[in-house]
C-alpha cells in the first residue's frame, strides 16, 4: 500500500507566495516610460498659456562718468609763481587755478607795446602827408604794414601772457593739488583734475535682446553701495549706435542730478529701469526648466503626450516667468509634476496640484 505523505502547511505557504510573485513579475504594462507606472498617465498640472499685461524692471551695473571731466595741464615751460586753489575745492568756470612766471614776456610786451605805439604814430603822420600830396601812397602802404605788424606782435606776446595764468575751463569740483609755487611746469604738466558732477552720467549695458524696449527718456532709478537704501533718480539720455561684438550688449548712458555730489566718478551703481506694462505671455517660474545651457518648458500635445519646447526669457518677477519666443498663446504646458516627465509621457491633469490649490485657499 503507497505512503501518502502529508505537506507541511509552511511548505504550502511558502510555494504561494512565490507564485504571487511570479505573477507579478510576469503582469503585462509595467515598466514602462512615464514615470515607471506602465502606461498610466503622470499626473501633472496643466495650464495655458494667455497673454497677461506684464511689467518688469530691467536691473544692471553701471559706472559713474562726470558730466564732463578733463586733466588741466600747462601749456608751456615756466616755474609756478602762485597757486590759487585747494585740493577738492568748487571752483567757477574761468577762475585761474595758477599762476606762471612771466618776467620776460612782461618785458616783452612792453617793447612790442612801445614799438606798436611808434607804428601808429608813423601810420598817422603818412596820412597826413598823402592827403598833403607830398608823399607817395606807396609810403603809406609801407606805414600800415609796420603798423599791423606792430600789432600782431603785441597780440602774440598777450596770447603767451595769458598762458601763464591757468584758468578752470569749466565750473567744478578740482581733485589733488599736483603743483606747488616754484616748481617747473612744462607743457603737459597736470596741475589738477576738474570734474563737473553737479550732473553725473551711469553707463551700463543692456542685453541685445532687451534692446528694442530701451528709449531715450525711460526712468531710471540708481543705488551705490556707498549709500544704503538712498536711491538717485535719473533718466535714459542717450542709447549707443554700436554693440559691444563680445557681449552682444549696447551701451546705455543713463543722466542723473547730483547737487549732493555724492556720486563720485568710477562709483559702481545699481541701475533699475522700469518698464510700462505690456501684453506678454507669462507663465509660472516653476514651468521653466533650466539644464546647463538649455532652457526649456514641458508643452503638452493634443494627444495628452508631453514634448520639449525650447524658450526664450525675456523678463523675471518672483513666481512668474515672461517668454519671449517658444511658445505660443493658446498651448498647454505642464506647471507643477515636471520631475519625473521624459518625451513622450503621457500626462493627465491631478494629483497634488489640486491639494496645492486648496491650501493656497
Amino acid at each position: 500500500m503507497p505512503q501518502i505523505r502529508r505537506v507541511s502547511p509552511l511548505f504550502a505557504a511558502c510555494a504561494a507566495l512565490a507564485l504571487c510573485a511570479c505573477g507579478k513579475q510576469a503582469a503585462p504594462g509595467q515598466g514602462g516610460p512615464g514615470g515607471g507606472r506602465g502606461n498610466q498617465p503622470v499626473p501633472v498640472e496643466i495650464q495655458t498659456v494667455q497673454q497677461q499685461d506684464w511689467s518688469d524692471t530691467l536691473r544692471a551695473l553701471g559706472t559713474v562718468q562726470a558730466h564732463e571731466a578733463v586733466t588741466v595741464t600747462a601749456k608751456v615751460s615756466e616755474t609756478v609763481q602762485q597757486v590759487h586753489f585747494e585740493s577738492g575745492q568748487e571752483v567757477a568756470r574761468g577762475a585761474p587755478l595758477v599762476t606762471l612766471s612771466g618776467q620776460q614776456q612782461q618785458a616783452a610786451l612792453a617793447a612790442a607795446e612801445a614799438t606798436q605805439k611808434d607804428a601808429e604814430q608813423q601810420f598817422r603822420r603818412m596820412e597826413q602827408l598823402v592827403k598833403q600830396q607830398l608823399v607817395a601812397h606807396a609810403s603809406l602802404d609801407t606805414a600800415r604794414a609796420t603798423r599791423d605788424a606792430a600789432r600782431a606782435q603785441a597780440a602774440q606776446i598777450r596770447a603767451n601772457l595769458s598762458d601763464r595764468v591757468i584758468r578752470a575751463p569749466f565750473a567744478g569740483v578740482l581733485g589733488i593739488r599736483q603743483v606747488s609755487p616754484g616748481a617747473l611746469v612744462t607743457p603737459g604738466t597736470a596741475i589738477a583734475t576738474l570734474d563737473d558732477i553737479a550732473r553725473v552720467y551711469v553707463d551700463f549695458p543692456v542685453p541685445e535682446t532687451e534692446l528694442a524696449e530701451i528709449a531715450p527718456g525711460q526712468a531710471l532709478t540708481g543705488g551705490a553701495g556707498a549709500y544704503p537704501g538712498r536711491r538717485f533718480d535719473g533718466s535714459v539720455a542717450t542709447v549707443s549706435a554700436r554693440l559691444d561684438v563680445a557681449t552682444r550688449a549696447v551701451t546705455v548712458r543713463g543722466e542723473f542730478a547730483n547737487p549732493e555730489r555724492l556720486l563720485k566718478p568710477g562709483m559702481l551703481v545699481e541701475v533699475a529701469l522700469v518698464r510700462g506694462t505690456r501684453p506678454a505671455l507669462v507663465v509660472p517660474e516653476l514651468a521653466v526648466q533650466q539644464i546647463g545651457t538649455e532652457t526649456f518648458v514641458w508643452r503638452v500635445k493634443p494627444d495628452d503626450t508631453v514634448e520639449k519646447a525650447d524658450v526664450v526669457v525675456g523678463g523675471r518677477i518672483p513666481g512668474k516667468v515672461m517668454l519671449k519666443d517658444g511658445i505660443r498663446a493658446g498651448e498647454r504646458i505642464v506647471v507643477e509634476g515636471t520631475g519625473k516627465l521624459q518625451p513622450g509621457a503621457k500626462v493627465a491633469e491631478g494629483g497634488s496640484a489640486p491639494a496645492a490649490d486648496g491650501a493656497k485657499k
